[in-house]
C-alpha cells in the first residue's frame, strides 16, 4: 500500500530564503553539540566517583550512542510497517518530540545523583537522551540539507555542523569546571555535582522547542510516495556511507572520550584531570574551525574570495578557542601556539580539496589518519598535539558523509538519514572496545581502534561514495 503525497520536496511557502529558519536549527545543532560533549567530560569523572575501570566508564558512550542505534533500528520499522514517519508528521513536529524527549532525559539527571547515587541511574537517563537527540539528528540534518539548492547542501550543513562544535568546544571547558570545580566544592555527595547542569540544560532545551513550536518554518512535502519498504538501501552510496558513519562517529568519540585519560600519561603531558579536560576544546574546537571553513570552502563564493574568508575565519575561530581557555582556565599562548601549525595544514588541505566533498572526505581521512599513528609512536608535545588537532580532520566529515549519502534518495531521504543515524552506533561500540585495549595494553596503543575507521573513510571519499546500478534486495 502506497500514499500519496505532492511531486518534489518543496515548500509550502514557495521558492525563498531560508535564513531565520536556519538560525533557529543552528540553535538546535549548539545545544545538542555541547550536551554531547559533556559525556567526555561525564567519563572521567563518574569513573573517579564510582571507582570504575576504563572500560565501564566507556559505557557512558555505549548507553548514549547506543539509544542511536535503537531508536533508529525502531524509526526504520516504523517506514517498514506505516511508511517514513517524518514524512508523515513532518520534520517541524520531529523535531518537537526529539527536544521534549531531550529534556525529560536531562531533568532525570537529578533524581540519579540525588535519590539513587546509581551509575545504573546515570546510564539510563543517558540512553533516554540519545534516543531524544536520534529523533533530533533524522529531522534536523535532512531538513538542514534541503533548506536550499542541493549544490550546497553540503555547505548548508557544515554551517550548521560548525555552530554544533562551538557546543563541544565550550562544553568541555565551562562543563570541567562546574562537575570537577565548582558544584564540587558546594556539595558534600561527589555525584550530586552535575544535578544543576543539567537541570539547566534540560530547561533551555524546553524554551528551545517553545520558540520552534511558535516560529513559522517552512513546510517541505515529498512528491513522491510514501512506500514500506526498505528501499533506501538499494542505493549503493547509502550503504557504504551507513558504515562511513559508523567509522566517523567511533573514532571521534573515541579520541574525545579517551583523550583526557591521553594526557594523563607522564610520557605525554602528566595532566590532572580537571586541567586535561581544557585542551578537549581544542580538540573539539578543531572540528568547529573545519567546519567554519568547510562551509565556505564548499559554497559557491569566488574561488579568490573564499580562500581570505577561510583565511580570516581560521585565524578569528583560533582566537575565540584561545580567549575562551585563557580567560576560563589560564592556557597561555605559549602553551598552545603549537596548534596554529595544524590550522595552516588544514588550510592546505583544503585547497587541495577543490572545494568537492568525496575528494575533501578523503584527504582529511588521509591526514587524520597520519596525525593518529604518529601521536600513538611519538611522545610528548608532538604526541599530544597531533592528537589534539585530529579534531581539525574530523570537522567535516558527517556533513560530506551525510550529504554524499542521501544524494539522490528522492522519497527515501527520511528513510536514508534514519539509517546513517543508527550507525552512530560506532560510537556505542568503539570506545568501549578501546577501552578494553587501554586496560589491557595501556591508553596509549589503544588508539589503534580509530586507525581502522580512518582508513574506511579514506575508501568511502575515495570510491564508496559513487553512484553506482542500484543493488537489488
Amino acid at each position: 500500500m502506497e500514499l500519496k503525497q505532492n511531486v518534489e520536496i518543496k515548500s509550502e511557502q514557495g521558492e525563498k530564503k531560508y535564513t531565520s529558519s536556519l538560525i533557529i536549527l543552528t540553535s538546535l545543532f549548539f545545544m545538542w553539540g555541547f550536551i554531547t560533549c559533556l559525556n567526555d567530560i561525564l567519563i572521567p569523572y563518574l569513573k573517579g566517583v564510582f571507582a570504575l575501570t576504563h572500560f565501564q566508564a566507556n559505557l557512558v558512550q555505549f548507553a548514549f550512542f547506543g539509544a542511536y542505534f535503537i531508536g533508529s533500528l525502531i524509526y526504520f520499522l516504523l517506514s517498514l510497517l506505516i511508511g517514513d514517519p517524518i514524512s508523515r508528521i513532518g520534520y517541524k513536529n520531529g523535531i518537537l518530540v526529539g527536544l521534549f524527549i531531550s529534556a525529560v532525559a536531562c531533568f532525570l539527571f537529578y533524581p540519579a545523583a540525588n535519590v539513587f547515587h546509581s551509575f545504573g541511574v546515570f546510564l539510563g537517563a543517558l540512553f533516554l537522551l540519545g534516543l531524544g537527540f536520534t529523533v533530533l539528528q533524522i529531522a534536523a540534518n535532512p531538513y538542514v540539507a534541503i533548506l536550499g539548492s542541493s549544490e550546497t547542501a553540503s555547505s548548508r550543513l557544515n554551517l550548521s555542523q560548525a555552530f554544533n562544535s562551538f557546543g563541544t568546544t565550550i562544553a568541555p571547558v565551562l562543563g570541567g569546571y562546574f562537575i570537577f570545580e565548582y558544584f564540587v566544592t558546594a556539595n558534600s555527595d561527589g555525584a550530586s555535582s552535575v544535578k544543576i547542569p543539567y537541570l539547566v540544560l534540560g530547561s533551555v532545551l524546553i524554551l528551545i522547542m517553545v520558540m520552534i513550536k511558535f516560529a513559522k518554518l517552512p513546510v517541505f512535502k515529498s512528491s513522491d510516495l510514501i512506500e514500506k519498504s526498505a528501499g533506501a538501501l538499494k542505493f549503493p552510496n547509502l550503504s557504504f556511507g551507513m558504515f562511513a558513519i559508523f567509522f566517523y562517529v567511533g573514532a571521534e568519540v573515541s579520541i574525545g572520550s579517551n583523550f583526557v585519560s591521553f594526557l594523563k600519561l607522564p610520557e605525554i603531558a602528566g595532566l590532572k584531570e580537571g586541567d586535561a579536560s581544557n585542551y578537549l576544546a581544542y580538540y573539539w574546537g578543531g572540528a568547529m574551525i573545519g567546519r567554519f571553513l568547510g562551509a565556505i570552502s564548499l559554497s559557491k563564493i569566488e574561488k579568490g574570495k573564499k580562500y581570505v574568508l577561510m583565511f580570516l575565519l581560521a585565524a578569528a575561530t583560533f582566537v575565540l578557542i584561545y580567549f575562551i581557555t585563557f580567560y576560563m582556565k589560564g592556557l597561555k599562548f605559549e602553551q598552545v601556539w603549537y596548534y596554529l601549525i595544524f590550522i595552516a595544514l588544514n588550510y592546505l588541505v583544503f585547497v587541495l580539496g577543490k572545494s568537492i566533498p568525496s575528494r575533501t572526505l578523503a584527504l582529511f581521512s588521509i591526514a587524520a589518519l597520519v596525525l593518529l599513528i604518529t601521536a600513538i609512536f611519538t611522545q610528548g608535545k608532538v604526541s599530544m598535539w597531533c592528537m589534539l588537532s585530529i579534531g581539525l580532520f574530523n570537522s567535516i566529515m558527517w556533513s560530506n558523509i551525510f550529504t554524499l549519502a542521501i544524494d539522490g534518495l528522492g522519497k527515501f531521504t527520511s528513510q536514508g538519514s534514519s539509517l546513517l543515524v543508527m550507525m552512530i552506533l560506532g560510537g556505542a561500540l568503539l570506545p568501549p572496545l578501546q577501552g578494553l585495549l587501554a586496560d589491557k595494553f595501556g591508553v596509549q596503543i589503544s588508539f589503534f581502534v580509530p586507525v581502522v575507521s580512518y582508513l574506511y573513510l579514506i575508501f568511502y571519499g575515495w570510491k564508496g561514495y559513487k553512484h553506482k546500478v542500484r543493488l537489488e534486495i
